[in-house]
C-alpha cells in the first residue's frame, strides 16, 4: 500500500506539473502578438504610421505607453507650429483637413460662433477656406480624430503598454525580433517604428544617439551650443534684475530656478536640454472655466523672480494666450519667468519611468503654483492679477485629468546618430538634401536651456534661438534610419539623425506625422522588398509617397 501511495503521490506530482506548464504555456501564448509592423507610441507621428502601414495592406499593432493618443497635437498644442503650409502633405494634411471638416459643423462651436472666431495678427491663420484645412484647434478635437483613424483603419491598440528597457528587446543578426513590455505583452514583427518623443526603443536596441546640445564645431554650425547674451525671441532678461535672494547680497543665495554654474563658451557642447512645460488649454468664459488650483506642492518663494520681473515694468503677461475656438487658449511659454521650467529636465531622456514620473510632476507643481501665485499673491500688479483672475481650465478638456494635459512638451530627448544627420545647414538651405522623404519649413526654434548669473551680477537666460528658414527644406530618409551596422529594422521619424539646432526646426507636429506616414511606407517597401530598412529603394519610395501626396521638395507635386 505504501508503495502504491507513492506512486500515486508522483504521479498526481507529474500530473500537476504538466497543467502548470500547459497553464503557463497558454498565458505567454495569450500574451504573444505578431504583425507585420509594429509601432512603439501613441502621438500623432504613431497613428499616422499605423494608418498608412494599414493603407500599404500590412499587419500592424501600435504599442501604446499612453491612455489618451495624439501626443502633443492632442494635449495642448493646438495653435499649430506650421512654418509653410504647402509643404505639409499627405496623412497630416489629411489631420488638419478633418480639423476643417470637425468646424464646418455648427455642433463644433458649443460657446461660440463660427463667424465670430479669428485669430487676426497672431500669425498663423486658423482657417484656409480655398485649401479646406484648419490649423487651430481644440485638444479634445484633435484627440478625437486619432480615435477616428484608429477606427476607421481596424488598427490593433494596446494601451499603457511601456517597454521593458532593460531586458525587453530581443535581437538576432541585427534586427529586433520581439519587444516585450512591463505588462508581460510581447510583440513580434519584421519592422518596427520607434515614434516616441523619448526614442526609448531606439535606446534598448542599442542604437547610437546623442543628448544635448553638439559643439558648432561638430557639424559645422553657427547656432548650436552654449548661446549666451544672445536674444533673438524675447524670453530674456531686458532689465537687470537682481539674482539673489537679499538684493544685492550675494552670500544670501541665489533665487530659486537660477543655477551658480558659469554657461559655458558659446559655441561648446554641454549635456543640458531646452526646457519642458505644459500647453495649458485656458478658457474666459465662466461657464467652462475651472479657477487655477493649488499644487499639491507649492511654495511661494519659487517665484520671487517673478515679483521682480513685474517690478521691472514688464507687461506681457498674455502675450502667448494663443485664441482657439470656443474662447480657449493654447498658452505657451513667454517672456523671461514663464511657464518653461528652465533647467529641471535635464535627466529627463534616460531617466527610468518611476523618475520621469517625478519630473512631469515636478513640472506640473511648478506651473500650477505660477498661476496660482500670479492669482493670489498682493504683489503681483493689481491689473495684470485682475485680468488673470478672468481665465481658468477650460473645464470641458482633459476631464479625467483635473483639465490638466495629459502630455509633457517634451521640445527635445534623444536624437540618433545616424549615417546622415540633419544640420542647419541643410535647413537654412547652404546644403542640398538627398533623399527626401517629407519637409519641414519651421524657423531653427529653440528655448532656454538654462538660467545664471551674468558676470555683471545680474540674472539672465541662455539658449533661446530663432533663426528663420529662408526655404522649405526636405528630410532625408537616412536621417529616421539607424547605421545598418546597428539596426536593419528600425525606423525613428520622431527623434531623428538631427543636431540640436536642426532639431529645433524639425520637432514641429506637422512634420511628425510626414516623417510617421513616410516610415511606414518604407517599412512596407522593405517588408514586400525582403531587404533592411537601409536598403529600401529610394526611387522607388520616392513614388510611392508622391502618390500619397507627401511634398518631398518645391518642384514635384503629388
Amino acid at each position: 500500500m505504501k508503495k502504491q501511495f507513492i506512486a500515486i503521490s508522483i504521479g498526481l506530482l507529474f500530473f500537476q506539473l504538466q497543467v502548470n506548464f500547459c497553464m503557463a504555456y497558454a498565458q505567454e501564448k495569450k500574451n504573444d502578438f505578431t504583425a507585420d509592423i509594429i509601432v512603439y507610441g501613441g502621438n500623432a507621428a504613431a497613428i499616422t504610421a499605423a494608418v498608412q502601414a494599414a493603407r500599404m495592406k500590412k499587419t500592424v499593432i501600435i504599442v501604446s505607453p499612453d491612455q489618451h493618443l495624439g501626443g502633443l497635437s492632442s494635449s495642448g498644442l493646438g495653435f499649430t507650429d506650421t512654418g509653410n503650409k504647402e509643404v505639409i502633405g499627405g496623412l497630416s494634411r489629411e489631420f488638419y483637413h478633418r480639423v476643417y471638416l470637425h468646424y464646418q459643423e455648427n455642433t463644433a462651436w458649443s460657446f461660440q460662433k463660427k463667424e465670430d472666431y479669428g485669430n487676426k495678427g497672431q500669425g498663423t491663420p486658423a482657417i484656409d477656406g480655398a485649401d479646406r484645412t484648419m490649423w487651430i484647434f481644440e485638444p479634445h478635437v484633435a484627440e478625437k480624430i486619432m480615435e477616428d483613424f484608429v477606427k476607421e483603419n481596424h488598427l490593433t491598440l494596446y494601451r499603457n503598454e511601456f517597454l521593458d528597457r532593460k531586458n525587453g528587446v530581443i535581437k538576432k543578426d541585427g534586427n529586433i525580433v520581439s519587444i516585450t513590455t512591463l505588462s508581460g505583452k510581447k510583440f513580434t514583427g519584421k519592422v518596427f517604428i520607434d515614434a516616441t518623443y523619448e526614442g526609448d526603443l531606439m535606446a534598448a536596441a542599442k542604437v547610437n544617439y546623442h543628448v544635448g546640445r553638439e559643439a558648432n564645431a561638430t557639424y559645422g554650425e553657427s547656432w548650436n551650443g552654449v548661446q549666451a547674451l544672445v536674444f533673438q525671441h524675447g524670453h530674456h532678461f531686458a532689465t537687470k534684475i537682481d539674482p539673489y535672494k537679499i538684493p544685492g547680497n550675494n552670500n544670501s543665495g541665489l533665487l530659486a530656478g537660477i543655477s551658480a554654474e558659469v554657461p559655458g563658451t558659446n559655441g561648446t557642447a554641454d549635456q543640458k536640454l531646452q526646457a519642458y512645460c505644459f500647453r495649458m488649454c485656458l478658457s474666459n468664459l465662466p461657464v467652462n472655466k475651472v479657477t487655477f488650483p493649488k499644487p499639491d506642492r507649492y511654495n511661494p518663494l519659487d517665484y520671487e523672480l517673478l515679483v521682480r520681473v513685474f517690478n521691472s515694468g514688464w507687461k506681457e503677461l498674455f502675450n502667448k494666450y494663443d485664441p482657439l475656438p470656443n474662447y480657449k487658449t493654447d498658452t505657451n511659454n513667454h517672456g523671461p519667468f514663464s511657464t518653461d521650467f528652465i533647467g529641471m529636465n535635464y535627466d529627463y531622456p534616460e531617466a527610468t519611468y518611476e523618475r520621469r514620473k517625478q519630473i512631469v510632476k515636478e513640472h506640473e507643481n511648478y506651473q500650477k503654483g505660477l498661476m496660482y501665485f500670479m492669482l493670489t499673491d498682493p504683489r503681483i500688479p493689481k491689473d495684470q492679477q485682475q485680468r488673470l483672475s478672468t481665465w481658468g481650465l477650460a473645464k470641458d478638456e482633459f476631464k479625467d485629468n483635473g483639465n490638466w494635459p495629459y502630455q509633457i512638451y517634451v521640445r527635445e530627448a534623444r536624437r540618433m546618430i545616424g549615417s546622415f544627420v540633419l544640420t542647419e545647414k541643410e535647413v537654412l538651405g547652404k546644403k542640398e538634401v538627398p533623399k527626401s522623404i517629407g519637409m519641414g519649413s519651421y524657423s531653427l526654434d529653440s528655448h532656454n536651456a538654462q538660467r545664471y548669473v551674468t558676470p555683471e551680477g545680474y540674472v539672465q537666460n541662455e539658449g533661446d534661438i530663432g533663426v528663420r528658414a529662408p526655404k522649405p527644406y526636405g528630410i532625408s530618409y537616412d536621417a529616421i534610419v539607424p547605421k545598418i551596422s546597428e539596426c536593419k529594422n528600425l525606423i525613428v521619424p520622431v527623434c531623428i539623425s538631427s543636431s540640436h539646432i536642426a532639431y529645433g526646426s524639425v520637432r514641429m507636429e506637422p512634420v511628425f506625422m510626414i516623417l510617421g506616414e513616410s516610415a511606414a511606407t518604407a517599412a512596407s517597401l522593405a517588408i514586400d522588398g525582403k531587404k533592411a530598412v537601409q536598403e529600401v529603394d529610394y526611387s522607388q519610395l520616392k513614388s510611392q509617397l508622391l502618390k500619397q501626396k507627401q511634398r518631398l521638395n518645391l518642384v514635384e507635386r503629388p
